[in-house]
């Protein structure tokens, strides 16, 4: 880790006012961490202010905790660990900078996800991101880095068959049709506007060397240079979770095998598995949702807390923050990190299975108070 630039001011003059921000970064930034990690810099030239911009800018929401950092490559989260790791421990429930994190792929491990009832169960998706080992992340990569990135994710993602046979399309070269068709899919990512990610430096140069893949049944899509190098996705209609993850664990593992081929892993530990830009996502980066119609079960004052006990979270279909239409809610695990792949989709399957049960009692008018799960 070589030094930083200092300008010559004293870490008072350079301390941002944190009084107004609700955001993990400013929970645990002090003067003393501050001045500890200013004069550092990781071997790309991330500095301790990179980390922090994001969450300097962006005070946060009164209710909703948001991180308030972002790491710019593999390093940061070893240079910055001073701030790093408290954040993470505050946002993954006391997770320990000596706690090992476990990765589970395998899709045979995962019981029952076929049996979701679809006339509540509309729709099943998994998603993650991953990051390439040897380039540095989204909020400082260059122009030329992020086109290698493309030009790599091209090549990887022409090469898959079967199932996975699908096409690239260049944000910038896309026909008009082109557009429309991936809008009416709900495919296309749009240039970010949120602050959050423009002042984390997201967003400069778009939309150079961005695109989306997706294969020819448009049950599997990935992302490419968007808030991560690749966000990865799975999905289809219905409730068969277990299909949905299949083809997410063995679509992964394929792309994995060909950028090795290249010498370009995804970054992977032990302790945060894998390394993506926002430390909310390290882990698995998984997100299992589905989308439940539960219009009874939602009006009920115990939901909030059967989703906690379940480990689980709730949506809007509009995504973040848009509120619930004809009680249709996106209900996805609540971690990511410190449980595999497996035991995070598992607990939306089973979580979601027993809530469909307590809606079709509510609809017969009977109680569910024996049905309260206990907390997992």
């Amino acid at each position: 880790v070589k030094t930083g630039k200092i300008k010559g001011f004293a870490v008072d003059e350079e301390f941002p006012d944190l009084s107004q921000h609700n955001n993990h970064m400013a929970k645990v930034l002090t003067k003393e961490i501050y001045g500890k990690l200013r004069g550092k810099s990781t071997p790309s030239g991330f500095t301790v202010d990179d980390v922090i911009q994001t969450g300097v800018d962006n005070p946060g929401h009164p209710f909703i905790m948001t991180v308030g950092c972002v790491a710019g490559d593999e390093e940061s989260y070893e240079a910055f660990k001073d701030l790093l790791d408290p954040v993470i421990s505050d946002r993954h429930g006391g997770y320990k900078p000596t706690d090992k994190h476990k990765t589970d792929l395998n899709f045979e491990n995962l019981k029952g996800g076929d049996d979701l009832d679809p006339n509540y169960v509309l729709s099943s998706r998994v998603r993650t991101g991953r990051s390439i080992k040897g380039f540095t992340l989204p909020p400082h990569n260059s122009r030329g880095e992020r086109r290698a990135i493309e030009k790599l994710s091209i090549e990887a993602l022409a090469s898959l068959d079967g199932e996975f046979k699908g096409k690239y399309y260049p944000l910038t070269g896309m026909t008009d049709a082109e557009q429309e068709q991936l809008i009416a899919d709900h495919f296309l990512f749009d240039k970010p506007v949120s602050p959050l990610l423009t002042c984390a430096g997201m967003a400069r140069d778009w939309p150079d060397g961005r695109g989306i893949w997706h294969n020819d049944n448009k049950s599997f899509l990935v992302w490419v240079n968007e808030e991560d190098h690749l966000r990865v996705i799975s999905m289809q209609k219905g409730g068969n979770m277990k299909e949905v993850f299949r083809r997410f664990c063995v679509g992964l593992q394929k792309i994995e095998a060909i950028f090795k081929k290249h010498n370009h892993g995804f970054m992977w530990n032990e302790h945060l598995g894998y390394i993506l830009t926002c430390p909310s996502n390290l882990g698995t980066g998984l997100r299992g949702g589905v989308h439940v119609k539960l219009p009874k079960l939602s009006t009920q004052p115990k939901f909030e807390e059967i989703l906690t006990r379940l480990r689980l979270q709730k949506r809007g279909t509009g995504g973040v923050d848009t509120a619930s239409v004809g009680g249709v809610f996106d209900i996805s695990n609540a971690d990511r990190l410190g449980s595999s792949e497996v035991e995070q989709v598992q607990l939306v399957v089973d979580g979601v299975k027993l809530m469909v049960e307590m809606e079709k009692k509510l609809e017969k008018g009977e109680s569910i108070d024996g049905m309260i799960p206990a907390q997992k």
